[in-house]
């Protein structure tokens, strides 16, 4: 055998295990990527108002059907969601709402504050007497609510009315 391609094959092993190395790293840093693409999106946003006429028109929100389920993803991460259903029982539509889920712990302590937006951005406003489902998810819910599985309370800080 010819020893010059011996040497080719040699020098190619490590190129393309690189090449191969680069394209994992790509795939996980995608998947991570698109895992935390869930997360509030509210922070870059300015806060919503939340003026008497806003307060007021809270009365007419409702949250109903609550429940939570936990699932690991393809990482092995273990991710908790949060399912319902928002009703506008008021007579305006809701273009955007700023939610404050909040968990606690035995001690009623709150442990993870967190800040959300629905219907999302790009959604069509909740019309007045709508109901729709909506889902929230959480990468990291701390040890402490484990042992209470509570569910958290939901607190309407922000209110954008057509």
């Amino acid at each position: 055998m010819d020893p010059s391609l011996l040497q080719d094959k040699k020098s190619t092993f490590p190129a393309t295990f690189l090449v191969g190395a680069v394209i994992i790293v790509l795939l996980v840093g995608g998947v991570i990527l698109l895992t935390r693409g869930h997360g509030s999106g509210a922070a870059a946003e300015p806060p919503l108002p939340m003026g008497p006429a806003e307060q007021a028109y809270t009365a007419n929100i409702h949250f109903s059907d609550l429940h939570m389920t936990r699932a690991s993803n393809m990482l092995n991460q273990e991710l908790t969601y949060l399912n319902g259903v928002l009703s506008n029982d008021g007579p305006r539509a809701i273009r955007r709402m700023e939610i404050t889920i909040e968990f606690h712990n035995q001690l009623r302590q709150v442990i993870l504050r967190e800040t959300r937006r629905i219907p999302g951005a790009y959604a069509a406003p909740l019309a007045p007497g709508e109901h729709r489902e909506f889902e929230f998810i959480f990468e990291h819910i701390p040890v402490e609510w484990e042992q209470t599985h509570e569910y958290p309370t939901l607190t309407i800080t922000g209110l954008q009315l057509n």
